[in-house]
């Protein structure tokens, strides 16, 4: 058997076990969506958080008593927390596997971005190199399924905020691949009022920065065929105008 033929075991139970962890998020947030309605919520804020806390686990009879804790009652939560009760060689592992995945944010899966994001990327800069890190196909390939419930908006609220003229053809880049994940128009109905001002806001900063162009009348040949090749100024423009609409607004 040739070397490029050798099967990566550990590698096929990673990737099996975050695909089935992703696929009981799903499970978890649809249930609780199902309950929200047919308790007839009264705020969209309300129904959010219903659907953000389904992974939580109630504590039972025993926890509430003071006995044994037998699982962790937000098992997304950070085991930093207890920090204090181990050895100081364990913390100082700890916060150096966090420094690690805050300088290179590499997730092969869904479920490695959602525990990343929430568990290491606490503050906007932070998240938004994150994102800028990966880039528009890789994200498209992480969610090519679905972003999942909340995700959109707190992606477009990171990018609002922190967007840059250097890195426009990057946003427009990032943007352009969500739109093209699995349930976008449902994840996009459901952002809240908060997260579609900032969609606004940072489509109204991307056009902010498309500098004027000169006609076709004022720029040389060669000018010309620059602006017009791939990826150019009017390709940019192009994709702005598409995404407009893709992302309903007005």
């Amino acid at each position: 058997m040739e070397r490029n033929d050798i099967i990566d075991f550990r590698a096929l139970e990673k990737e099996l076990q975050a695909a089935l962890t992703a696929d009981e998020m799903y499970k978890q947030e649809n249930a609780a969506k199902l309950r929200a309605v047919e308790q007839r919520v009264a705020s969209y804020e309300e129904f959010r958080g219903i659907v953000l806390a389904s992974h939580l686990k109630p504590l039972e009879r025993k926890d509430k008593m003071g006995g044994k804790k037998s699982a962790p009652w937000n098992c997304h939560a950070t085991q930093g927390r207890n920090c204090h009760t181990t050895r100081g060689s364990t913390c100082q592992d700890e916060a150096t596997e966090i420094v690690q995945v805050k300088t290179l944010f590499q997730p092969e899966t869904s479920a490695e971005f959602y525990r990343d994001w929430r568990r290491h990327l606490r503050s906007k800069p932070e998240r938004y190199q994150a994102l800028l890190q990966l880039g528009g196909p890789k994200l498209g390939r992480l969610f090519q399924v679905d972003v999942g419930f909340g995700l959109l908006g707190e992606l477009l609220v990171t990018l609002a905020d922190h967007v840059r003229p250097a890195d426009r053809v990057a946003v427009l880049g990032i943007l352009h691949n969500l739109a093209s994940t699995g349930r976008f128009t449902l994840n996009l109905s459901l952002l809240s009022h908060t997260e579609r001002e900032s969609c606004r806001g940072l489509f109204r900063k991307l056009q902010a920065m498309s500098a004027p162009r000169p006609t076709k009348e004022g720029l040389h040949q060669e000018e010309q065929s620059l602006e017009e090749q791939p990826g150019g100024p009017q390709e940019e423009e192009r994709l702005l105008q598409e995404l407009l609409g893709l992302y309903q607004v007005n």
